[in-house]
């Protein structure tokens, strides 16, 4: 078989495990699935269409895709469960807001919310010769020779790093690094990097030596107390909370890019608790890596 041949064939298959994917979700989540819409979102016909649909059908564990001859679409039965996705909201909800790994590979992909509105902040992006070195870094143990800014030195320094993991913080990307300069393993956000960087020799630096990064921490968090017990309730609704409490692990080093992301204060509190919401009450316990 060629490699052309054989491309071919692993991107039909891909392409197929991306509609049963979106036969699934747009089932489970908007309760209704045509053939037609199935042809006109992935430009297949009608054939492809049915057999895709059957072939998922025949690939479900319990439960089932029911056809309704009279409306003439297809819907979840009562005990149809996702083989594909995991079931969660926030996975048609990507797919609404046009976030999904199915869009970035297939372009705009149609599903029935009348309006979404998506809120993203700037693109922080950098060129693909200052990245590429530091993956290889990373996968390579090697040093790296950067030009790196920030507010204290706002002016080019020349900074020796050994790079093992890249992070996101939920806001922008961040890489973990040993430093030469400082002796210790530090957060460079990867938008301040400048110019190419250069690959150096190889470090015995690695991950498993980043203290800080191993260790786990646990978060707890509640609501306000000052709030009142139903203002409490609708707090603890909002987050899935047992029993009125989130116990969130993570790793040390990247605690607070979590309380950030979830506007938990660990100054003093708010004057107003509904401007406060969300308390850390094991702040003591975790301090340490919150400075």
């Amino acid at each position: 078989m060629s490699e052309t041949n054989l491309t071919d064939q692993t991107n039909q298959r891909w392409e197929q495990l991306l509609r049963y994917r979106y036969i699934e979700l747009i089932s489970l989540w908007e309760g209704r699935l045509t053939t037609r819409k199935l042809c006109d979102t992935f430009g297949i016909g009608r054939q492809q269409a049915n057999k895709d649909l059957s072939n998922y059908r025949r690939a479900l564990n319990c439960g089932d895709l029911v056809y309704d001859a009279v409306a003439k679409h297809y819907s979840p039965s009562e005990d149809f469960a996702p083989i594909l996705t995991r079931g969660l909201a926030s996975e048609y909800l990507q797919l609404a807001a046009q976030k999904s790994d199915v869009q970035r590979i297939l372009g705009h992909l149609p599903v029935a919310a009348a309006s979404v509105e998506v809120v993203n902040a700037p693109s922080r992006e950098l060129p693909a010769e200052l990245l590429r070195p530091i993956i290889q870094a990373m996968t390579e143990h090697r040093r790296i020779d950067v030009d790196y800014v920030s507010l204290n030195n706002p002016d080019r320094e020349g900074r020796i790093i050994v790079p093992h993991t890249l992070v996101w913080t939920g806001y922008r990307w961040h890489v973990r690094a040993w430093c030469e300069k400082n002796q210790d393993f530090r957060d460079f956000v990867l938008s301040r990097f400048r110019d190419e960087a250069d690959l150096m020799d190889e470090s015995p630096r690695l991950a498993e030596q980043d203290e800080d990064w191993q260790h786990i921490v646990t978060l707890k968090i509640e609501p306000d107390s000052r709030l009142s017990l139903e203002q409490q309730e609708v707090i603890a609704h909002d987050y899935n909370m047992i029993e009125g409490r989130l116990e969130l692990p993570v790793r040390a080093k990247l605690a607070p890019y979590l309380l950030q992301l979830l506007n938990v204060n660990i100054g003093p509190l708010l004057e107003d608790p509904r401007a406060q919401q969300l308390v850390l009450t094991n702040q003591d316990a975790v301090n340490t890596w919150l400075i």
